[in-house]
């Protein structure tokens, strides 16, 4: 968890995302959103909603913009991209002990998925990124990515993480040639993350 702050955006209205596309498209043509950074989060209460100090839900939201213009700007490249590999985040797990059925197997580190919680986030996102053809790695943190990009000759990454953590990845696979596309964490903390299953479908 990168941030030194925790956030919840999963109650705030669908709208907000829309605005945060809206903003990432403006981005790419002019690269103004520092105003509109500041309308949204005034308009959506964003402080009130999260508890979060200005200062930081400016953090939040830039980095969020700044994930789906870089999604854009890669999409084509990443389409093209023939082996193609699923990033998931153990936290997004439905249960964190032993409820869940998850085997680890340290040699990658990677959790391989026993769906055994029709419900979880985890299942339903292997679920579907399987069904695509791609491979899913649920790991416990991102710092593993690069060597397992490298090691199995991935061209194209979908990474789920919060916007600190798939920046930091994202110039990692840039300079390894990899195309990436990313799946904004709304929640994020230690254990019972969120993301968007429909977002996450859409970009598989």
């Amino acid at each position: 968890m990168p941030y030194k702050f925790t956030f919840d955006l999963s109650r705030i209205s669908r709208f907000f995302f829309s605005e945060i596309s809206k903003a990432s498209y403006q981005k790419g043509v002019h690269r103004k959103v520092g105003k509109s950074v500041q309308n949204m989060i005034k308009k959506f209460k964003i402080q009130e909603a999260t508890g979060l100090n200005l200062s930081d839900a400016v953090v939040l939201l830039q980095d969020m913009i700044d994930m789906h213009s870089k999604n854009l700007m890669e999409r084509e490249r990443f389409e093209q991209a023939k082996k193609r590999v699923l990033f998931l985040p153990h936290c997004s797990r439905k249960h964190m002990e032993s409820h869940c059925k998850a085997s680890f197997d340290p040699s990658i580190p990677s959790y391989i998925c026993a769906h055994c919680s029709p419900d979880c986030l985890v299942n339903k996102a292997v679920f579907l990124a399987e069904k695509k053809g791609y491979e899913v790695y649920i790991l416990p943190g991102g710092s593993c990515v690069p060597k397992i990009v490298k090691t199995r000759g991935y061209e194209g990454v979908v990474g789920v993480a919060c916007g600190e953590e798939t920046r930091l990845s994202g110039e990692l696979l840039g300079g390894m040639g990899v195309a990436g596309q990313a799946v904004p964490l709304i929640k994020n903390g230690c254990a019972n993350t969120i993301f968007n299953i429909e977002t996450l479908a859409s970009i598989l």
